[in-house]
């Protein structure tokens, strides 16, 4: 099941999602699952897609981009949830911030409170997942060991399209593109650590609550960016996101930070 989150006519809410048809649903983050649709049915270009979930904690994963990376603990960090925005809304470049990159990243969506979690229950508690783009200030990662300020800027965490709950995590093919160029493609099962091993370690210290994300690294080539592209993410089995890439400072003028008309 494909669950988005949507505004239509002003109003935010929750769909299932069939090919160009989305049919309204209860929000699953306070029912605890995915729901049956309700009888109210729309089309896709009817709505504006939105980040498919406001998370209360975003969570990133350190040293976890290849096999390689196994001989390091595990390192999590986190990521400010002003950071996240929605399919279509504008990525800002800060000025003189260096060399910014966009890397492709599977995200798990908790679907309920999460707190030492084991390898056997830990797919349990994810409702599904979606894509991310992990937005990274590379010369600023340089300098600040938390990466706070490196991955926090508003706009740096693209999440989208919507939720699929039917995937396997350990097999997801994750692709970013610049402006159509296709970079090198890889799926999640080169990833140093496994999305059950993830969950298992971040839970060790943090509570995760319904509606939290992880992101759990970039097994692909990742890529720079800069104001005028268009960068996306694609994932097999999921979708697509894709986000305008403009300066900082247009994107605080933007309002709501969108490109095109809202629904």
């Amino acid at each position: 099941m494909r669950i988005a989150r949507i505004v239509h006519r002003g109003r935010v809410s929750y769909a299932a999602v069939e090919s160009e048809v989305l049919t309204l649903v209860e929000d699953p983050f306070t029912t605890g699952a995915a729901q049956a649709p309700h009888a109210a049915r729309l089309a896709l270009d009817e709505v504006r897609l939105l980040a498919p979930v406001a998370p209360r904690t975003v969570v990133g994963m350190a040293h976890n981009t290849g096999p390689a990376d196994r001989e390091l603990p595990p390192q999590a960090f986190l990521k400010p949830t002003g950071s996240v925005i929605g399919p279509g809304e504008v990525v800002g470049v800060p000025a003189g911030v260096g060399r910014v990159d966009a890397e492709g990243e599977l995200a798990v969506v908790l679907g309920r409170t999460a707190r030492n979690l084991t390898a056997d229950d830990a797919l349990d508690a994810v409702l599904g997942y979606t894509v991310a783009n992990d937005v990274t200030a590379r010369d600023l990662q340089q300098t600040d060991p938390l990466w706070t300020s490196a991955k926090g800027y508003d706009g740096f965490t693209p999440l989208g399209p919507w939720i699929e709950t039917d995937l396997d995590p350990g097999a997801a093919v994750v692709q970013v593109a610049i402006n159509g160029r296709k970079l090198a493609a890889a799926s999640t099962s080169d990833l140093a650590r496994n999305v059950v091993e993830i969950l298992v370690h971040v839970t060790s210290f943090l509570t995760l609550e319904p509606g939290d994300v992880v992101l759990t690294g970039a097994p692909g080539e990742y890529g720079e960016i800069v104001p005028g592209d268009e960068v996306s993410v694609t994932i097999e089995g999921l979708g697509t996101l894709s986000n305008p890439v403009v300066a900082r400072a247009a994107a605080l003028r933007a309002g709501d930070r969108r490109v095109g008309a809202a629904a």
